[in-house]
């Protein structure tokens, strides 16, 4: 269920469960609020200490990868892209294409809140480019400008 905002549209679990085809352990976003069509969103994941990677990564200071955190920027992009373009999951796939300028500035540990802000920065028909940042505590701890495409799959996602 979505719901306004004064700054954008607030995007619940369920809708994004209905809106991306991943699922556990690959969904990395729980929520998203300030959406605002073909502009921008908020992703939000909150980090558990029983996240499937913590085990190796590292057992006596668990660090969130890094490249799990840039699949939680993907993710929000796609969220976006599929909501301002009303994208079903049925036989259609949003696929990550590039990304460039990927900075890591701060770990994210068990217990921290990712806020993915990502900005839609060029559309060219269901192509999009992003600009993406993702915050701990009001503190940068990642960024990255990234692609995605609308594709058609041959079998529908499950």
């Amino acid at each position: 269920m979505s719901d306004e905002t004064s700054n954008g549209a607030r995007i619940d679990y369920a809708e994004v469960m209905r809106r991306l085809p991943h699922r556990y352990p690959f969904l990395l976003i729980d929520k998203a609020e300030d959406f605002v069509a073909g502009t921008s969103i908020t992703g939000i994941k909150n980090v558990s200490h029983n996240e499937p990677y913590f085990p190796g990564h590292f057992p006596i200071d668990p660090v969130m990868p890094g490249v799990m955190i840039v699949e939680a920027m993907a993710q929000t992009g796609a969220l976006l892209m599929s909501k301002t373009m009303d994208v079903s999951v049925e036989g259609k796939i949003i696929m990550f294409m590039s990304i460039d300028g990927v900075r890591f500035r701060k770990p994210a540990r068990p217990g921290d809140q990712l806020r993915m802000e990502v900005k839609v920065t060029r559309t060219r028909g269901e192509t999009f480019k992003f600009r993406g940042e993702t915050f701990i505590e009001g503190r940068l701890a990642a960024e990255a400008e990234f692609m995605a495409m609308v594709a058609t799959v041959d079998k529908p996602v499950a």
